[in-house]
């Protein structure tokens, strides 16, 4: 599904190196770079506080934005992002730029549908989520929002692999083995037969003792 890309205002950083990033900083800002797409790398700053809240609403590296910088706008993805260990505040961006007909690598998170449905779950087996994403290669404009496992009719033992679930159209695994996705497992299941009789049962008390009488003559 298309999605629109929303909109960054950034200004030109005339310097870059370990130095001026730290300048940008002190001024309250976030350097970042655009690089790709035949073009020499732009280094560029970002407002602080926008660029925080974008990173933190989530799923800002499947986000396709359009970085205005001197009134031109760069269509981008991106790539990489720095955090402070301790505050958690940006440090750097890394953008990608999108040109057409290109494919970019994204991971691709699993989503898990019908567990109520699967009568291994029913029987007590537990979901095993071998993979929680998928590193495909897409279109930019049609990130995939997730593959999808359906558990509908999965028993115990029983594995889903990636050639068993529909995906997204234009979209293909960076792996290209048949690689497993969901498992379900047991798990404290209890016996649904009664245990087999044992083969040599011990006799009723009242035919031992006859056995166990001399015969009279």
């Amino acid at each position: 599904m298309s999605q629109a890309a929303k909109q960054i205002e950034a200004t030109v950083r005339a310097n870059s190196g370990k130095g001026a990033a730290r300048a940008v900083r002190r001024a309250g800002r976030v350097p970042a770079v655009i690089y790709g797409g035949g073009s020499e790398p732009e280094a560029i700053s970002l407002d602080f506080n926008a660029t925080k809240k974008l990173i933190f609403a989530g799923h800002f590296l499947t986000t396709i934005f359009e970085v205005t910088v001197g009134g031109k706008k760069t269509r981008v993805i991106p790539r990489d992002y720095q955090l402070d260990p301790v505050r958690d505040q940006p440090l750097h961006v890394d953008f990608l730029r999108i040109t057409a007909g290109q494919k970019i690598r994204v991971d691709v998170p699993v989503h898990v549908i019908n567990q109520a449905a699967s009568p291994g779950v029913k029987r007590g087996g537990a979901v095993n989520i071998v993979l929680h994403s998928v590193e495909m290669m897409v279109p930019p404009d049609s990130i995939p929002d997730g593959v999808t496992v359906d558990l509908t009719g999965v028993e115990i033992g029983k594995s889903i692999h990636i050639s068993q679930v529909k995906l997204p159209a234009n979209c293909t695994p960076v792996d290209k083995t048949d690689f497993t996705l969901v498992t379900i497992v047991g798990k404290g299941l209890k016996d649904e037969e009664p245990a087999a009789a044992p083969a040599a049962a011990a006799a009723p008390a009242g035919d031992a003792a006859k056995k166990a009488e001399p015969a009279k003559k």
